[in-house]
C-alpha cells in the first residue's frame, strides 16, 4: 500500500484563509474567522516531504517504546507501585537522552524531570451489599452483582440501613431546565442513578446534547452531585450501552487499588459510598420495590420526573488499607529560541491498572498497550523529530506524560492547578490516548468536535496526509471528558484530542470497525490489551505527525487560538486574555 506523503507545502495565505472559511463545525453553522492565520501561513522545516521511510522510522521507535513499556516486568504501570518506578525513570531517560530540559522543579527549587503528585492509595475490602425491605432481603455480591469503592481517605466508610431513591439520571441543569432532586431532602440517603443523560436516551437534539453525552451524563458528575445533594451514597446502574463499555470494565476498573489525590479534608465532601450494580441487580431490586425498571427510566426522560423513594434499604461496610505516597508526572521541556515563557502541551498519561489479582483467568497484569503505551510512547517520537529540528521553536514545547488518568484524571487534575508554565500563557495542547494501531485511516476523529479554533489547522494538516476530520462515531459515550485534555480544558485551555477513525487506506471502514469492536469488547481495560509486533504502526505515526506539525505551527507564530464562541469553556479562556496583548 503506497501511503499517502505526510507533508505537503500549506500554500499562501490566501489559500489558507478560504480553507480556514470553509471549515464547518456543524451543517447549521459556520466557525468565527480563525484567530490562527499566522499560525497555518508559518512555513517551518517539518512542512517538507517526509514520504514513507520517515514515516517508518517511527512506527519502528514506537514499538520499541511500547513494548517496553507494556511488558510484564513493568507490572501494568499503576500509580506508587513499582511499575511506576520503572515507567517514569524510563521516561525521563529518554527525554534526557534527547537533550530535552527537566521542565519540573524538586522541593529545593532545583530542575527535575518529576512533578510530584501526592495520592492516597486504597486497597479497599467491600461487604456484599445488603438490600432490604418488607418480605425481601438480597446481598448484591461484589464484583459479579456490584462494586462499592470510596473516596474518603479513612480506614472505613459503609451504609447502614439508608433509604434508596431513585433519582433518574441525577442532574441539576438550570440551564436545560432539570433537576432531578428538586424538592429532595437526600441527607442519609442513597441516589440511584441511571448513566449518561437524557439527550442520549431520548435521541432529541434539542435536550442536553442529544446523542453525544455531555459532563453530565458522566459517572464522575453523578457522584459529585450527589455528594452535593448532602447524600449518604451514590449506585449507578450501569448499561453497557448508555455507559460505552460492559461490566467487565467497571468491575475491572473499580476493584484492586483505588487511587486519589491526597486531600487535607479526606475527601469527607464526598458521599461514603460511591457503587456501580448491574442491570440484572438493578432490575430486580426495582422489583423488590413494585416497580417495573424499564418503565422508571422511560419515565426518567422527561423534565417532569419526579424522585421515587423505593422503599428499600442499602447496608454495605468498606475497610481501607490507606498508603500515602507522591506519584509523578514527568514533564520535558523544549525551550522556545523567542518565547520560552509561552509553550504549546503535549499530554499523555503514563499509568494503566496494574496488577489485579480479582481480574477473571491466569493473567492478572493490565499492561495497557494500546491504553495507553502508545500515547506515551508517541510523546519521546515527538519529542525526537522536535529536537532534532535544525532551529528551534520561537516558543516552548511541553511533554507531559501525566499520572494517575484511570483513577480519574488526576495528574492532569494536578498539573492543572500547579502548571509549569502559567495556563494564561500556554498556547494551546494537544493530548494523545489509545492511539491506533491497525494503519493508517483516511479520516481523523476529533473527539468533541465542534469546539475549538484548532480543529481548522487540523483540517488543513489533514489534507496534506490526503485525510479528513470527522466527528466521533460515539459520542454517546462521552470520550471527551475521559481523558486527559479535560482537565485543561476546565480551565480555558485550548485543547485537541484526535486520533486515527475507521476509514482504512487498506482494507476499508467496515473491518476497521470491526476490529475497533473486537478491542473493546474483550481488551480495553482488560489483562488483554497486550502488545503485538504485528500492529500496524504507520498510522500511529501519522497522527502523531499532524499534532507535531500543528504544534510547531503554533509554536513559531503569535497566534492564540480560542474555543468558539458559544462554548462552555470560552469564557474562562477571555478572563485572562489581557496576558496575552
Amino acid at each position: 500500500m503506497q501511503i499517502p506523503p505526510l507533508w505537503r507545502r500549506l500554500g499562501v495565505a490566501v489559500a489558507i484563509s478560504g480553507a480556514l472559511a470553509g471549515c464547518d463545525r456543524d451543517a447549521a453553522s459556520q466557525p468565527p474567522e480563525s484567530a490562527t492565520s499566522e499560525a497555518t501561513a508559518v512555513a517551518d522545516e517539518t512542512s517538507g516531504s517526509a514520504g514513507q521511510g520517515q514515516l517508518q522510522v517511527m512506527a519502528d521507535e514506537l514499538h520499541r517504546h511500547v513494548k517496553i513499556l507494556a511488558s510484564d516486568k513493568f507490572q501494568g504501570r499503576a500509580p506508587a507501585t513499582e511499575g511506576e518506578e520503572l515507567t517514569v525513570t524510563y521516561l525521563a531517560e529518554q527525554f534526557e537522552a534527547l537533550g530535552l530540559e527537566p521542565g519540573a522543579v524538586d522541593a529545593n527549587g532545583e530542575p527535575s524531570w518529576f512533578q510530584q503528585v501526592p495520592v492516597v492509595e486504597m486497597q479497599i475490602d467491600s461487604t456484599p451489599l445488603a438490600i432490604e425491605g418488607e418480605g425481601f432481603s438480597k446481598s448484591l455480591q461484589p464484583l459479579t452483582d456490584m462494586v462499592a469503592f470510596t473516596q474518603r481517605q479513612t480506614d472505613s466508610a459503609g451504609l447502614d440501613n439508608s433509604e434508596l431513591v431513585f433519582v433518574g439520571y441525577g442532574i441539576v441543569a438550570p440551564e436545560n431546565d432539570w433537576n432531578d432532586y428538586a424538592g429532595l431532602d437526600m441527607t442519609g440517603k442513597t441516589a440511584v442513578i441511571l448513566v449518561n443523560d437524557p439527550g442520549y436516551a431520548t435521541q432529541d437534539k434539542a435536550l442536553f446534547n442529544g446523542n453525544a453525552m455531555t459532563y453530565y451524563g458522566r459517572w464522575s458528575y453523578k457522584f459529585e452531585e450527589a455528594a452535593r445533594q448532602g447524600a449518604a451514597g451514590a449506585i449507578i446502574i450501569h448499561e453497557t450501552g448508555a455507559a460505552g463499555y460492559p461490566w467487565e470494565v467497571v468491575s475491572g476498573s473499580w476493584s484492586g487499588a483505588q487511587i486519589s489525590l491526597a486531600a487535607d479534608d479526606k475527601n469527607s465532601d464526598r458521599v461514603a459510598v460511591e457503587a456501580w450494580m448491574t442491570g440484572d441487580a438493578a432490575s430486580e431490586v426495582f422489583a423488590a420495590a413494585g416497580l417495573d425498571l424499564s418503565k422508571e427510566m422511560e419515565a426518567a426522560k422527561t423534565r417532569d420526573f419526579k424522585a421515587r423513594p423505593l422503599g428499600l434499604t442499602a447496608s454495605v461496610q468498606l475497610k481501607n488499607q490507606l498508603r500515602t505516597s507522591d506519584s509523578r508526572n514527568v514533564i520535558a521541556r523544549l525551550p522556545g529560541s523567542k518565547y520560552p515563557d509561552e509553550a504549546v502541551i503535549y499530554t499523555a498519561h503514563w499509568d494503566h491498572l496494574g496488577v489485579n489479582q480479582h481480574s477473571d483467568g491466569e493473567d492478572h497484569i493490565f499492561n495497557g498497550a494500546v491504553d495507553n503505551a502508545t500515547g506515551t510512547a508517541g510523546l519521546i517520537a515527538m519529542a525526537r523529530q522536535a529536537s532534532e529540528l535544525e532551529q528551534r521553536p520561537e516558543r516552548s514545547l511541553l511533554f507531559v506524560a501525566v499520572t494517575a488518568e484511570e483513577s480519574g484524571l488526576l495528574g492532569s487534575k494536578y498539573y492543572a492547578a500547579n502548571p509549569v508554565v502559567p495556563l494564561e500563557k500556554t498556547v494551546a495542547g494537544i493530548n494523545f490516548d489509545a492511539l491506533g494501531v491497525l494503519g493508517p485511516m483516511r479520516d481523523v476523529v476529533v473527539v468533541g468536535y465542534g469546539n475549538s479554533e484548532l480543529e481548522q489547522l487540523l483540517e488543513t494538516a489533514a489534507k496534506g496526509q490526503d485525510r479528513y476530520l470527522a466527528p466521533e462515531e460515539h459520542p454517546e459515550r462521552g470520550y471527551f471528558y475521559r481523558s486527559d485534555h479535560f482537565s485543561l480544558a476546565k480551565k480555558g485551555v485550548p485543547m485537541l484530542y484526535f486520533k486515527a477513525g475507521t476509514d482504512s487506506f487498506e482494507h476499508g471502514r467496515e473491518w476497521a470497525q470491526a476490529q475497533g469492536q473486537e478491542y473493546l469488547s474483550h481488551a480495553y481495560h482488560k489483562p488483554a490489551d497486550e502488545y503485538d509486533p504485528d500492529w500496524n504502526l504507520e498510522g500511529t505515526a501519522m497522527d502523531l505527525q499532524l499534532g507535531l506539525e500543528l504544534g510547531l505551527q503554533l509554536a513559531n507564530s503569535r497566534d492564540w487560538p480560542n474555543w468558539y464562541e458559544g462554548n462552555e469553556f470560552r469564557a474562562i479562556r477571555d478572563e485572562s486574555s489581557d496576558s496575552r496583548q
